[in-house]
């Protein structure tokens, strides 16, 4: 499917929108331009984009923190949405609730980038620059403690992970969660007790 040339990007100082569920009405809209754009309906996709584009920059730009990444990210998950289009099950979710998780992918993904390179040159900094054996040291015990919550977190439940990262590492509310998760808000407010509860436990935290 080729690419389509009317995803633009969102102009800056775009509103975040609101990042909750459609409304009733909106849902089965959605899904169905999301299938006639599977069909290679561009004028379908394009509705689909002007209606969806500006909560999608919003959720972006509170993952990536950077109005010029947010824009490139929006674009980037409106291209992939559109190739791939077909995989759109409305039975799994809503159209809505589809796209924001491929678009909170590609800013994830954006954000372990620019943490990567920001790292390379942190390294970099360390590696020219004298250390005194205070901050090794500092820089060990933080190492550590990194290390115990990451193994902490591997051992959740895929669902627990999945809501204790959205809304402790990647700082959104309850209802956010639900919505991305596409699940009703208090199973998404039990997976983050659970979660966090587990946490606490295997961490020794009172």
């Amino acid at each position: 499917m080729a690419d389509v040339d009317h995803v633009r990007p969102v102009p800056d100082g775009a509103p975040q929108g609101d990042l909750g569920a459609p409304s009733g009405g909106d849902a089965p809209r959605l899904a169905d331009l999301l299938r006639r754009a599977a069909l290679g309906d561009e004028a379908a996709f394009a509705e689909f984009y002007d209606a969806t584009s500006a909560r999608s920059y919003g959720l972006a730009l509170r993952v990536v923190r950077n109005p010029a990444h947010a824009e490139e990210v929006t674009q980037e998950a409106y291209l992939d949405a559109w190739r791939s289009s077909a995989r759109f099950d409305s039975g799994r979710g809503s159209a809505a609730g589809w796209l924001l998780t491929i678009v909170h992918r590609k800013a994830v993904d954006r954000v372990r980038s620019v943490e990567a390179a920001t790292a390379r040159d942190e390294g970099w900094n360390r590696d020219t620059t004298p250390v005194d054996h205070d901050q090794t040291a500092e820089s060990a015990h933080a190492s550590l403690d990194a290390a115990r919550v990451r193994n902490a977190v591997a051992t959740l439940t895929d669902v627990q992970r999945r809501a204790v990262e959205l809304a402790y590492f990647g700082g959104y509310t309850h209802t956010e969660v639900a919505t991305l998760l596409d699940v009703p808000l208090g199973t998404a407010k039990t997976r983050i007790r659970d979660g966090l509860i587990r946490l606490r436990d295997l961490m020794g935290v009172s």
